[in-house]
């Protein structure tokens, strides 16, 4: 894969000592599995490197190599600030809006250094020095692999930061089962396999190692599952007060809405989840199968976006009015809905 700025990026990290990498807010396997094989490849140059998040990532992946390590913006906003002032260049992963790094934005705009931002969504904000937007690639650390490769800096990649990349390439392409997956992205897994990657533990860590309280979750989320058969659809939701009372732990709720794909027929799913920190808000996950483009009916109805066939979006309300209005959509679309 060519790249056009590849040699003013070449540069920039050759010119630069200190580095910051963000992830997105409530950052997923792609955003942490990029951020730290990023922070991997800058350790192996022998540069300072820092991983930035937002806010806390779920702790059923402290298990992925320089976990550790990374800074927490809602912990110490003073100390992180202080670091994005000081450093020379700056990488925004996996998002491109800054708005989806909450109050971190400000310190970024207030930074004089050079900002690169690599994502494969939709419709990328301009606000970075060098910008690798690449929406049909099935995640960002496939996009981040292939900049490796043609920064000629594949030979440091070992095995720590192959755990990152596949980390990132298997969640975010459904266990590689999305449209967007290609024969590129196998031969890059086949890459990754010869750092001698565990592939089986990646895979049981991240969907076979769960919480008594995750399990929990899923079960209400089943158990309120409702089929809409004229429009090949399923919707989910969970309650603040049931989240609540069963003990939830921030990232429970990862990976539930592709359950509703299961169902035969089905090529439509959402699930509304109450925010449990938030009254009146209510955070929604779409995935489809084929052709419906989820993300463009998130966009038009619930101010969200994403990729076809995986997408977010947000509702100011309770879930029960946000399923009333997603219920009363899906006419518009049933044509699409086959």
């Amino acid at each position: 894969m060519k790249f056009e700025n590849i040699q003013k990026l070449k540069d920039l990290i050759n010119n630069s000592n200190n580095v910051v990498i963000i992830p997105h807010t409530n950052p997923d396997g792609d955003a942490l599995g990029s951020s730290l094989a990023l922070k991997g490849i800058f350790n192996k140059l022998n540069k300072n490197s820092f991983v930035i998040s937002p806010n806390k990532a779920p702790d059923f992946y402290n298990w992925i190599p320089y976990f550790n390590e990374i800074k927490y913006f809602e912990d110490k906003p003073d100390e992180c600030s202080e670091i994005i002032k000081e450093c020379d260049l700056i990488f925004t992963l996996d998002f491109n809006d800054l708005s989806r790094i909450g109050e971190l934005s400000t310190s970024v705009n207030l930074s004089k250094s050079k900002i690169i931002m690599i994502d494969h969504h939709q419709n990328p904000k301009n606000y970075a020095e060098l910008t690798f937007s690449f929406p049909e690639i099935g995640s960002t650390c496939e996009l981040l692999y292939e900049i490796i490769v043609s920064l000629d800096l594949d030979k440091l990649i070992n095995n720590n930061i192959s755990t990152c990349i596949y980390l990132g390439m298997l969640t975010d392409t459904g266990s590689f089962q999305y449209s967007s997956v290609s024969s590129r992205t196998h031969f890059i897994v086949s890459k990754l396999f010869e750092k001698n990657i565990n592939h089986n533990e990646i895979y049981n860590k991240v969907y076979n190692d769960s919480s008594k309280s995750r399990l929990d979750v899923l079960g209400l989320a089943l158990n309120s599952l409702t089929h809409l058969k004229e429009f090949n659809t399923v919707y989910m939701f969970l309650k603040r007060d049931d989240l609540e009372n069963i003990g939830y732990q921030k990232g429970d709720t990862e990976g539930i809405v592709n359950y509703g794909l299961s169902l035969k027929g089905v090529v439509f799913c959402a699930i509304f989840i109450e925010d449990v920190n938030s009254k009146n808000s209510v955070k929604i996950s779409f995935r489809s199968i084929g052709d419906f483009a989820c993300n463009k009916f998130a966009e038009i109805n619930f101010n969200g976006g994403g990729h076809s066939n995986a997408a977010g979006g947000k509702f100011e309300g309770t879930s029960n009015e946000a399923i009333k209005k997603f219920i009363k959509l899906l006419p518009n679309f049933k044509n699409n809905l086959k």
